[in-house]
């Protein structure tokens, strides 16, 4: 019984409190003026061309603003000081799945290093360097593609 008087009240409430329905003479004028905004805005086509023009600028922005902030990044990583000539990477040599061990040369010294996932050890230190790093490989596979590198590309012509 309370809840059915409680529901009364609310729907009294909601009545009595929307303009529409408590003013009944305004209620037609309203809803006709309403369904007459409702056609206009029908009846008016979208800008096509104008949403076209915006997409597109937009589209334009968020690219420039993309490669504008992989600039910045380059520009800050050569700002760091960081000097990639004193230290060079002669060889690598992977020895399990996460283990290797590489031959750095520092300076002219050329040092010898085991790397894990968890530390890096030096493992020896040469007097002399044991491989010259601005020499190619002189192997026959580097051979064949440097000798391939320098002819033309051009497709063999048949004598049929």
């Amino acid at each position: 019984m309370r809840a059915k008087l409680l529901t009364l009240v609310a729907l009294a409430i909601l009545v009595l409190s929307h303009p529409a329905l408590a003013q009944d003479g305004e209620a037609p004028a309203q809803a006709a003026q309403a369904a007459k905004a409702a056609t206009e805005s029908q009846v008016r086509a979208p800008d096509t061309m104008g949403t076209l023009v915006s997409l597109g600028i937009g589209l334009l922005a968020v690219i420039a603003i993309i490669y504008g902030c992989a600039w910045i990044i380059r520009r800050m990583n050569g700002m760091t000081g960081m000097n990639n000539q004193a230290i060079k990477v002669v060889s690598v040599m992977a020895l399990g799945a996460r283990e290797r061990i590489a031959l750095i040369e520092v300076g002219g010294q050329q040092i010898l290093v085991g790397i894990t996932p968890s530390a890096i050890r030096t493992l020896h230190v040469f007097d002399e360097p044991v491989v010259d790093a601005s020499n190619p490989p002189s192997g026959d596979f580097a051979r064949r593609l440097q000798g391939m590198i320098g002819r033309s590309w051009n497709a063999p012509t048949r004598n049929d």
